[in-house]
């Protein structure tokens, strides 16, 4: 069990995952196993629950076929393991890509104790599931596309970036070229964005 009080982490997953129309309860379950074990619970109802009762957890929405994660857990770095567990099954029942972000908050550090050259361990990374490697690189395509926009902007009108986004879409045309040739069609790539948060200060604790 991880979730224990002097875990070195709260580790906050937060995403919405549109799901298959036939995914049933006891398949969203299994394949968020790795999650509801990794804090210490018997099944998905026992731990879907957030450590802050502010958070609604983790919430399987069935009329809307959509998987709701705005969920804290205490633990260390070993959680990636149980991330790309998830990822590997959530694949199997997306309806469409998605992404799912996920902050390691350095539970021992104390801003207002710390001094100012002090930095925390506060991680952050971005993974991406969905049914096939072309539905994935959408997702990373369109945040990354709206990444560059926001910054562009202050400098150049909307209208201007328009070769700007066609690059941008030459790029994932690319990857997605060179992933077929390669025959791992069955291997989508599920993070790349990882990286710490320091420098510009820490992330807000909940992303709502």
């Amino acid at each position: 069990m991880a979730n224990y009080d002097n875990a070195p982490f709260e580790i906050h997953v937060h995403g919405d995952v549109p799901l298959r129309a036939d995914v049933t309860y006891a398949q969203l379950q299994e394949a968020l196993k790795p999650l509801w074990k990794y804090a210490g619970a018997k099944s998905l109802a026992d731990g879907a629950e957030s450590a802050y009762e502010e958070e609604p957890g983790i919430k399987f929405d069935a009329q809307e076929h959509l998987l709701t994660m705005c969920w804290t857990v205490g633990g260390d770095m070993d959680f990636r393991q149980s991330l790309d567990d998830m990822c590997m099954s959530l694949n199997e029942l997306a309806e469409q890509g998605a992404a799912i972000e996920v902050t390691f908050y350095d539970a021992e550090f104390d801003e207002e104790e710390e001094p100012p050259e002090a930095e925390s361990r506060d991680d952050f990374i971005m993974l991406f599931v969905g049914p096939t490697p072309a539905a994935i690189m959408q997702v990373q395509r369109d945040l990354l596309v709206e990444d560059v926009v926001n910054l562009m902007e202050r400098h150049f009108d909307t209208q201007e970036l328009g070769g700007v986004v066609a690059e941008i879409d030459k790029l994932f045309s690319q990857r997605f070229d060179a992933l077929v040739s390669s025959l791992e069609i069955g291997k989508p790539p599920r993070g790349g964005g990882s990286g710490g948060s320091h420098g510009g200060g820490r992330r807000p604790r909940h992303l709502h």
